[in-house]
């Protein structure tokens, strides 16, 4: 394994999807890129939410999660998406290790928004076990939750949901990543034309959010780009439908946006 690791999110709707996403991780994985995955999965926690007879509720892309909701979402992100991504890990032959940011003490967060319900806002990253996991030979698998801090509130200790893409941006910045990889089902931020932006640099990109031009569930991956940057050279979002998106991401074929700290262009 050689260089500073590559964080990539990818969605929970890669799961029994026809892209190439897990195949393209074994094979960086096994050309010596070390690798952290951050997953997500609303979509399949909106399905069990559902049939629970709970309304999917979010404000600027950030599900709002109460009591009875937050069972759901402990259970189908660790218990379901997590075990099943690795295991289709190891089936193609890759080598995986499983686990949400409550694991190990990774995520440290407490709640900023009560009208969130059980949301966290991360105020620590332990990137130990991450470590830990990397120098076993294994990609560490992570599922997007963490833990409340120890603040003497009613929620100290207790679990907190975390949006994925924020973990993903706070744990490349920890890490000090080489960069920062997003895996969408979109083909990059749009301009007000609907044309994707190939470049964009901190203070733009912040234009764009404060326009209305980006919003709902491109702005916590926005953010998240924006605090990789403070440690990782840059951040990439891309179309994970399609055909090696990021194998040709990591060989330098830039097929999204990417940001930068350095002043861009469209092109």
């Amino acid at each position: 394994m050689y260089g500073p690791p590559i964080v990539v999110k990818i969605g929970g709707s890669t799961l029994n999807n026809q892209d190439t996403s897990l195949k393209d991780l074994v094979a960086l994985h096994k050309n010596g890129f070390q690798i952290v995955v951050v997953h997500g999965g609303g979509n399949v926690i909106s399905q069990w939410t559902q049939k629970q007879g709970i309304r999917p509720q979010f404000v600027e892309g950030l599900r709002v999660t109460d009591a009875a909701s937050l069972e759901i979402v402990v259970a189908v992100l660790t218990g379901l998406i997590n075990k099943e991504l690795v295991a289709q890990i190891h089936s193609l032959g890759g080598k995986a290790m499983g686990f949400s940011g409550i694991d190990g003490g990774s995520i440290e967060a407490y709640i900023a928004k009560p009208e969130l319900g059980y949301v966290g806002e991360i105020s620590h990253v332990n990137t130990e076990p991450i470590e830990a996991i990397l120098n076993s030979g294994y990609i560490p698998m992570m599922a997007p939750l963490g833990f409340h801090r120890n603040d003497g509130s009613d929620h100290s200790g207790n679990p907190l949901n975390i949006n994925g893409d924020t973990v993903a941006g706070e744990v490349a910045r920890a890490l000090s990543a080489e960069r920062l990889i997003f895996l969408t089902d979109v083909p990059g931020i749009m301009d007000a034309n609907g044309r994707v932006v190939r470049r964009l640099d901190p203070q733009r990109a912040q234009n764009l959010m404060r326009s209305g031009i980006i919003r709902g569930g491109m702005i916590p991956k926005l953010d998240a780009c924006l605090r990789a940057l403070e440690t990782s050279s840059y951040a990439d979002i891309i179309d994970g439908r399609e055909p090696k998106a990021l194998l040709n991401c990591v060989q330098g074929q830039n097929f999204g946006t990417r940001i930068s700290k350095r002043i861009s262009s469209d092109r």
